[in-house]
C-alpha cells in the first residue's frame, strides 16, 4: 500500500465528522486529535520497529517493552486516583503479565526469540492487561460506593477489611474479566481477529494464522486472570487503616 493509496481512507474520518457536526454531537475536536495522535504515533512505532528488528538486540528490545509498561501504567492509573501505590500496583500488575506470557511462550520455545515475535505479543498483553486493570477498578468503584453501608456494618461487626469486601472484590474480578471470555466464546464467528487478519492480508496460510490466533487468545485469557486478580489483591488492603476503619480513597 502506498501512502497516496493510504490517504484515501481519510475518508473513514470525515464520515463521523461530518456526522458530528450534523448532528451537533461535538466531536469533532476530539476526532480531529485522535485522527492525527494515532497518524504520528503508528509512523513514528514503525519506523522505531524497522530499526529494532534489524538491530535485534536485548536492550532494544526491553526499551521498548519498558515505555509500553510505563504508558500503560501512566494511562490506568487515571481510574486509580485517590489509591496510595495505585501507579506502582498497576505497574507490578503488568510487569507480571509480561514475564509470565513471554516466559510460557520464550520458555517452551512456542515462539522465537526474536523481537518479531516478542515486541507485538507484549504489546497485547500489555494493552490487554491495561484495559482490564480499568475495567476492574470502574467496578470496583462502583461495587464499594453501592455496597457502603454493608460494608461499614461487616467491620462493625467485628468482621476484617478482607471479609467486608471479598464479594464485593470478587464480582468485580468478575466483571472485568467477562468481555475477555465472551470474545472468545464467538471468535471466528462474529469476527475475524486483527492479528489474523492482518497475517490473511499479508499473504500468510490461512491455518498458520489461525493457530497463531489460537496461543493469543489463551495467552489473553491468562493476561485478563492475572491482571484482574493482582491488582485486585494489591488495591483492596489500601481501602483500610490500621484500626480496619475504611478509607474512602475510591471517590477522590
Amino acid at each position: 500500500m502506498t501512502y497516496s493509496t493510504l490517504s484515501l481512507t481519510l475518508i473513514f474520518v470525515f464520515i463521523p465528522f461530518i456526522l458530528s457536526k450534523t448532528l451537533k454531537l461535538g466531536l469533532e475536536k476530539d476526532i480531529t486529535i485522535a485522527t492525527v495522535r494515532s497518524v504520528i504515533q503508528l509512523l513514528v512505532i514503525g519506523y522505531v520497529l524497522h530499526f529494532i528488528f534489524q538491530t535485534e538486540s536485548l536492550i532494544y528490545i526491553l526499551l521498548m517493552i519498558t515505555v509500553m509498561i510505563v504508558a500503560a501504567t501512566l494511562n490506568a492509573r487515571k481510574k486509580g486516583v485517590g489509591i496510595p501505590g495505585i501507579t506502582w500496583k498497576i505497574a507490578v500488575t503488568l510487569i507480571t503479565v509480561e514475564v509470565v506470557t513471554q516466559g510460557v511462550l520464550l520458555g517452551l520455545n512456542i515462539v522465537p526469540a526474536t523481537p518479531q515475535y516478542i515486541i507485538p505479543i507484549s504489546g497485547m498483553m500489555i494493552g490487554n492487561a491495561m484495559v482490564l486493570s480499568i475495567l476492574f477498578l470502574n467496578r470496583f468503584r462502583a461495587e464499594l460506593e453501592a455496597n457502603e453501608d454493608e460494608i461499614e456494618l461487616i467491620l462493625s461487626l467485628g468482621g476484617t477489611p478482607k471479609q467486608a469486601v471479598h464479594r464485593h472484590l470478587i464480582s468485580a474480578i468478575k466483571a472485568s474479566m467477562i468481555p475477555t471470555i465472551e470474545a472468545q466464546k464467538t471468535i471466528g464467528l462474529v469476527q475475524l481477529p486483527g492479528m489474523m487478519s492482518g497475517q490473511i492480508i499479508g499473504g500468510a496460510d490461512p491455518i498458520q494464522a489461525v493457530q497463531f490466533q489460537i496461543l493469543i487468545i489463551f495467552a489473553l485469557l491468562t493476561c485478563a486472570t492475572l491482571a484482574s486478580i493482582i491488582l485486585g489483591f494489591l488495591v483492596y488492603p489500601t481501602l483500610f487503616n490500621e484500626r480496619m476503619q475504611r478509607i474512602d480513597v475510591l471517590k477522590n
